[in-house]
């Protein structure tokens, strides 16, 4: 799956001279965290979040730095704080720093584009247009449909190879300890492990394969190992 798989088009958008209020007004009403900043011609902007709202003089939050540290480091840097603070319109407030992608990008590269900047959504930009957004609800309906799609039908052999290119990438196996055996769609586990969580990330990896149809744990925790390093 890609983000123009799953993402959210058309996208709710305000213009840069719409009120703070009325950006807020729209969050509450549409229930949604954050709303992109767009020009006429349609280029992202930036986007206004709830955070961008949190610190308002007209609630009284509007951050203040202790005198001590003003006389340390100056008042320069107060400056984004005060139009954040006192802020008129979207263009005012919003966060101007996007982080965004492409609608091929893959849905691993947007969970690790959230995880990384710390974000609850990317909007999607084809062309220097915004064309979509990709939250973080959007992904876990991409995981939705991807689980609730045809099974997948694969050969003991794709299973097995499959498996083992999967668990060569993964530092915790040792895999002159383990050997996977496959028939008929089931995968049967021996060998050896270190402890129980071991045992249950193998057994993850195999019945998450597409094809496989049940699992056989046959695994044994070999505690003295364990106990012994």
């Amino acid at each position: 799956m890609q983000a123009k798989d799953i993402m959210t088009s058309p996208v709710i958008t305000v213009g840069p001279d719409v009120p703070v209020g009325q950006v807020a007004k729209l969050l509450l009403e549409k229930r949604i965290s954050g709303v992109p900043v767009v020009a006429g011609d349609g280029r992202l902007l930036g986007v206004v979040s709830e955070g961008d709202l949190l610190r308002r003089v007209e609630t009284g939050t509007e951050r203040r730095k202790p005198s001590w540290l003003e006389m340390l480091i100056g008042q320069g840097s107060d400056v984004g704080d005060f139009i954040k603070s006192h802020g008129l319109h979207a263009g005012d407030v919003m966060t101007r720093e996007v982080v965004s992608a492409a609608p091929d990008a893959s849905l691993r590269d947007l969970a690790e584009l959230m995880e990384r900047n710390g974000i609850k959504r990317v909007p999607i930009v084809e062309g220097g247009g915004l064309v979509g957004i990709v939250s973080r609800a959007n992904l876990l309906k991409g995981l939705v449909e991807d689980r609730a799609g045809a099974p997948v039908q694969s050969s003991d052999e794709q299973i097995r190879t499959g498996l083992a290119d999967l668990l060569r990438r993964e530092p915790w196996v040792d895999h002159r300890r383990i050997n996977v055996v496959v028939a008929d769609g089931v995968v049967q586990l021996w060998g050896s492990v270190e402890n129980d969580e071991q045992r249950r990330a193998l057994v993850i990896a195999a019945e998450s394969h597409p094809g496989v149809r049940s699992v056989e744990d046959h695994l044994t925790a070999n505690w003295f190992t364990n106990e012994a390093g």
